[in-house]
């Protein structure tokens, strides 16, 4: 197939319609051509034919919303201080990004599973597994956050095979990273408005360092991609579609034609709430993933090196060292021993 090159359109991201996969060669075609042309180009798109329905997300905006009206001390009986696993409630200011702070909220979930503590010898990412926290007057908030991480998983496991098929690689590539015993991470957000100093970092530039990430945002705006002239520009919500963004993983599997994207979030002005859950794609901890063998990988460019962001072979290495910049807090209560000497 093709590389079809587009050329850059500020004003939004490209639009994917993932359902144009059921409805014939031609149509699949096109959908693969539009697929190559924005991971390569862009790293992000707008992504709608998914198969969500409006009232799955209805009921999980909900349940999140109904979160973050309960009084501060029932939330902040979720501390993720309280969990090894990086489980539960953050107060708004206390992560950060790029060493500053986010100045917003969140719940952080992952799959429903026991803790597992690592034994001698064990790889110190296990600590990522374990329980989530949740608020017992709040049922509905488990069952559609549990349900979401499930549906979009579905979602995810589609996508990447139908990209992985756009640029020639073969479509179950990875298939055997994810499974029952992926890592999926779900966070409900909430960016309260501009912080008291005036500083209007809502989530700081980063690279995401998953495989995908499928964002359902509100109609408030704030999301920032940075684009081929090296500028940050907004991205408009569409209604019922999802910002998808590739993440490391996939940009190191393909030695660089496949790129992930600097990214931000720029507060909403003054006391208006900005609301956004973002679902992250991860494989199984201990997932070692190989480079992807496809027709363009002579055209790829390599992967720009930072020292200060290293990317490990196992998964779980590069999702523990970014909860320990991101969750300080957590990282000194539980995980010192973790940390490097200053």
């Amino acid at each position: 197939m093709t590389h079809i090159a587009t050329a850059p359109s500020y004003d939004q991201l490209p639009l994917i319609d993932l359902s144009a996969a059921d409805r014939g060669p031609q149509a699949r075609a096109l959908l693969h051509a539009q697929l190559h042309s924005a991971a390569h180009d862009v790293g992000f798109f707008q992504l709608v034919g998914h198969g969500v329905r409006k009232e799955e997300t209805e009921r999980l905006v909900a349940a999140m919303q109904a979160f973050f009206r309960l009084p501060e001390a029932e939330r902040l009986a979720l501390d993720n201080v309280n969990s090894p696993h990086f489980r539960g409630y953050t107060r708004t200011g206390d992560e950060r990004t790029g060493g500053r702070q986010d100045w917003r909220d969140q719940l952080d979930i992952g799959a429903e599973r026991p803790a597992r503590v690592p034994g001698p010898g064990e790889p110190s990412y296990w600590w990522l597994q374990g329980p989530n926290q949740w608020p017992g007057g709040l049922p509905e908030l488990r069952e559609a956050a549990l349900a979401w991480i499930d549906r979009l998983s579905g979602v995810a496991e589609r996508l990447l095979r139908e990209l992985l098929a756009s640029i020639g690689a073969d479509p179950g590539f990875y298939d055997s990273v994810f499974g029952e015993h992926a890592h999926p991470h779900l966070k409900l957000v909430r960016y309260p408005g501009s912080s008291g100093d005036g500083a209007g970092q809502g989530v700081g530039a980063h690279k995401d360092y998953g495989f995908l990430t499928l964002l359902l945002q509100d109609q408030v705006g704030g999301l920032q991609v940075q684009r081929e002239d090296g500028l940050f520009h907004d991205v408009p919500p569409v209604e019922g579609a999802f910002v998808v963004n590739l993440g490391e993983l996939l940009e190191v599997a393909t030695d660089g034609y496949l790129v992930a994207t600097n990214h931000r979030v720029v507060s909403p002005p003054g006391a208006v709430e900005r609301f956004s859950v973002p679902f992250f794609y991860n494989p199984r901890l201990d997932a070692r993933v190989e480079p992807l063998v496809f027709p363009y990988a002579a055209a790829a460019p390599g992967v720009t090196a930072d020292p200060g962001n290293p990317l490990f072979a196992e998964y779980g290495f590069n999702e523990l060292k970014g909860k320990l910049r991101a969750h300080p807090l957590v990282a000194e209560r539980h995980h010192a021993e973790l940390l490097s000497p200053a």
